[in-house]
C-alpha cells in the first residue's frame, strides 16, 4: 500500500530581502484544515492537483494553474478536491507590507486592499508568483515582487473598507477582535469582553460569529498561534512558547498549531531561515 503521508510536507521560509515576507511550498493529500485564520494575506498558486476551500462563506475550488487569494483576518479551510491531493505555493504579506505598497492604487492613501474574489485564473500573474519563489538576486526579487503586487492590486484588488464606515455592531466586534489580539494569554472572561462591548453575552457571541467566522473562544486560539509565530522566528523554544502564548500544555499547542499551519511547531522551525 502507497503511503499518502510520505507525500505531505509544508515548507516555510521568510525573504529577508523582502521585509520577511513568508512563503510556503506544500504538498498535501489527506491533511484537513479546520477554520482558521492568518495575520496576513494568503496569495497561493496551485502547481498540482486542486483545493477545496472555505471563504466569504461559500466553498470553492482552485484547480491547478489557479490563484487563491484570502484577505487577511479572514476565516477560511482548506482540503483536497481530489483523491491526488493538492500542491501549491505561497506567499503571505502582511497588512502593513500591502498597504504600504498599495499606496496609489486606491484613493485612500496606506489602505489595505480586500480581494472580493477567493479563486482567479490569471497565467500573467501566475507566472509571476512561479518566478518569485525561485532563487534570484535580491534587486530582481524585490523588483519582481513590488510589480507583481501592483498587477494583482490593479487586476484584482480594491480598498478595504474603512472602519469608520462600518455598522456599530461590526465596529465593537472589531474592538473586541483588537482586545484578544493584544494579550493573547490571558484567559478573558466573556462577562468582560460583552460589557467593554456593551451587549448582552449572548449578544455578543451572535455578533462575533456573524462579523469574524468564529466564536471568541476559537478566535482567541489563532491570536495565540500568531504570538507563537512570532516568537518560534525569534528562536524561542517550543515548549515556553506554548507557555507565554497561554495553551495549557505543549500537546495542546502542537495540536492547534498542526491543525492550522499543517505541520508542527518543530517543523516549521526546521525550515526558518
Amino acid at each position: 500500500m502507497q503511503d499518502n503521508k510520505a507525500q505531505e510536507f509544508a515548507d516555510y521560509w521568510h525573504v529577508a530581502e523582502l521585509g520577511g515576507l513568508e512563503l510556503l511550498k506544500a504538498s498535501y493529500q489527506q491533511t484537513q484544515f479546520s477554520k482558521h485564520t492568518h495575520e496576513g494575506y494568503c496569495i497561493g498558486l496551485i502547481d498540482e492537483g486542486a483545493q477545496s476551500f472555505l471563504r466569504t462563506g461559500s466553498q470553492h475550488i482552485a484547480p491547478k494553474g489557479d490563484i487563491i487569494l484570502v484577505n487577511a483576518d479572514e476565516v477560511h479551510t482548506g482540503s483536497s478536491a481530489v483523491d491526488t491531493g493538492w500542491r501549491y505555493r505561497a506567499i503571505y504579506p502582511t497588512p502593513e507590507m500591502m498597504a504600504e505598497i498599495s499606496g496609489g492604487f486606491f484613493k485612500e492613501n496606506g489602505a489595505a486592499p480586500w480581494f472580493p474574489q477567493a479563486v482567479v485564473h490569471d497565467e500573467g500573474l501566475a507566472a509571476q508568483l512561479h518566478l518569485l519563489l525561485q532563487p534570484q538576486n535580491a534587486l530582481f526579487k524585490q523588483s519582481l515582487y513590488l510589480s507583481t503586487l501592483a498587477y494583482l492590486f490593479s487586476k484584482h484588488g480594491q480598498a478595504k473598507q474603512r472602519l469608520a464606515r462600518l455598522p456599530e455592531a461590526q465596529r465593537k466586534i472589531q474592538m473586541i477582535q483588537d482586545i484578544l489580539a493584544a494579550e493573547p494569554e490571558k484567559e478573558h472572561q466573556l462577562a468582560d469582553l460583552a460589557q467593554l462591548a456593551g451587549l448582552t453575552q449572548w449578544h455578543l457571541l451572535r455578533q462575533f460569529k456573524k462579523y469574524t467566522g468564529l466564536p471568541p473562544h476559537a478566535w482567541l486560539v489563532q491570536c495565540r498561534l500568531r504570538k507563537s509565530l512570532a516568537l518560534l522566528k525569534q528562536g524561542q523554544e517550543i515548549a515556553l512558547t506554548a507557555q507565554l502564548c497561554g495553551f495549557s500544555d505543549q500537546s495542546h499547542f502542537t495540536r492547534h498549531f498542526k491543525k492550522t499551519l499543517g505541520c508542527t511547531p518543530a517543523q516549521y522551525m526546521l525550515h526558518k531561515s
